[in-house]
């Protein structure tokens, strides 16, 4: 179930708020853990009982682990996050390494392995993280152990970021699960509506007319593309991966927002970043810090060698390009990050900083827009064939682009993404996700919403092209 579909925004998420909001307190977690549950069995009912399964193991661990001291805790500790992990590794990676195997094989003549057919569960990237987030959060003593099952139960499995995010670290989330710590009122409410509206906008009325484009774009052969069209063509997929992604995230904080939740903040406007260790502070901002805090930090983060730091970079950015995907495009796109965090170590930001803001800004998102062709490419082929393109300096008719709704939604999008370069414009955009008393500005950003709503609703109907981008990984 994806929360721009009409399932969602008609039946679930109105029958759902008025349970939860009639719910006594003592009942509330009770009544989300069952909506998130019905939200996750909805799509995929087989995995259920699979993921309260591990979730069961990892509550009991922890809890013994607390119990323990010295070699025995560790052993605990070490113990779940292998089970945790080899769960991710076996439905998401288990094909992939056969097929490499596989190809080695070839070489020698060998015959390879028959692959076994592994549906991947739903979120499992996003669960696993959140999962070993709890066990080392109460391993260090950044939080305590849960006292019951089922609010370690809610924490993973809350349906606003269970899918695809934010990354919620549990020391972040700990002191909300009670239900008595969170507020409810018509102010938050109302808040909460505003940033899901806005997230939902972004999604449908922007991301969604991009990515039909570019859809259409990547099942051409990269010939037919030209250099002008493939760069239109990755431009807007840059515009498409931020605005359904970020838009995602905003849906995600404003459902959380109605329940009484406060998820961090995911993205800050990465496209106006100056370089690309700047634009990892302001790209999926949970996932840097999930990666920072809990492998960076461990192997020695910037305590080491110049050598061992430049292994760690590459280390974490290769893992991280793994994580999105079980193929090697992803695994070079990670690296190819990794390398530029390298690069601005030794001295590529600095020298970014002084051609001047505007400039810096520029070659870095030609950077990031070259990472792109990686990311979205079905495979290196592909990749390698689309870079050819972007300078090959030949030209080629622009058929794909003929609707003059992707021109206007392309500028608009161009527009929303860089608009965070005016320190004016950044403080006004951040007063939209902002609850104030005032009646006229209250009045005037409800009438937004349901406008909003409104378009979005009437475009959901009229469309059947509505996938999330990062529900694959």
């Amino acid at each position: 179930m994806v929360f721009s579909s009409l399932h969602f925004l008609l039946s679930f998420l109105p029958v759902f708020l008025l349970f939860y909001y009639l719910s006594p307190v003592k009942w509330k977690n009770a009544t989300a853990l069952l909506g998130s549950l019905y939200f996750y069995a909805w799509g995929a009912p087989s995995f259920v009982f699979i993921i309260l399964t591990s979730l069961l193991i990892d509550y009991y661990m922890v809890q013994l682990a607390a119990l323990s001291e010295g070699g025995k805790r560790r052993r605990l500790l070490a113990l779940t996050i292998v089970l945790d992990v080899g769960i991710l590794v076996a439905s998401k990676y288990l094909n992939f390494a056969v097929e490499n195997l596989n190809l080695l094989a070839s070489l020698f003549g060998s015959e390879g392995i028959r692959m076994a057919r592994i549906a991947l569960p739903i979120g499992i990237s996003f669960i696993t993280f959140q999962k070993i987030s709890y066990v080392l959060d109460c391993y260090h003593g950044r939080a305590r152990p849960l006292e019951n099952f089922f609010d370690y139960a809610l924490y993973i499995l809350l349906f606003p970021q269970l899918i695809a995010g934010p990354i919620v670290r549990f020391n972040e989330v700990a002191l909300q699960l009670p239900a008595e710590s969170r507020r409810l009122s018509s102010e938050v409410l109302l808040e909460g509506l505003l940033r899901f509206l806005i997230g939902l906008s972004k999604k449908v009325l922007l991301a969604n007319v991009l990515g039909e484009v570019v859809d259409a774009a990547f099942g051409m052969d990269p010939g037919e593309l030209g250099m002008l069209s493939s760069w239109v063509v990755i431009v807007a997929y840059a515009f498409q991966i931020y605005f359904d992604f970020s838009g995602y995230s905003d849906m995600a904080i404003g459902l959380a927002l109605m329940m009484g939740f406060r998820f961090p903040e995911n993205f800050n406007f990465p496209y106006i970043s100056q370089s690309i260790t700047e634009f990892w502070r302001r790209w999926h901002i949970t996932l840097s810090r999930w990666m920072r805090d809990y492998l960076y930090i461990p192997l020695g983060g910037n305590r080491v060698s110049r050598t061992r730091l430049y292994l760690n970079l590459s280390t974490v950015f290769l893992l991280s390009g793994l994580w999105h995907g079980a193929a090697w495009n992803f695994v070079i796109w990670g690296g190819y990050h990794g390398l530029f965090l390298i690069l601005d170590r030794l001295g590529l930001r600095n020298g970014l900083q002084r051609i001047g803001k505007a400039p810096a800004m520029i070659v870095t998102f030609f950077i990031v827009l070259i990472g792109w062709v990686f990311f979205r490419s079905p495979g290196l082929g592909h990749s390698m064939a689309y870079l050819g393109q972007m300078f090959s300096f030949r030209g080629s008719e622009m058929a794909v682009f003929t609707s003059h709704r992707f021109w206007l939604v392309l500028a608009l999008g161009a527009v929303f993404s860089f608009m965070g370069v005016s320190s004016f414009l950044e403080g006004h955009a951040s007063r939209w996700y902002e609850n104030t008393s005032r009646l006229g500005q209250l009045s005037f950003k409800l009438a937004c919403s349901l406008l909003m709503g409104w378009l979005c609703i009437a475009e959901v109907y009229a469309s059947g092209f509505n996938p999330f981008i990062y529900f694959k990984f």
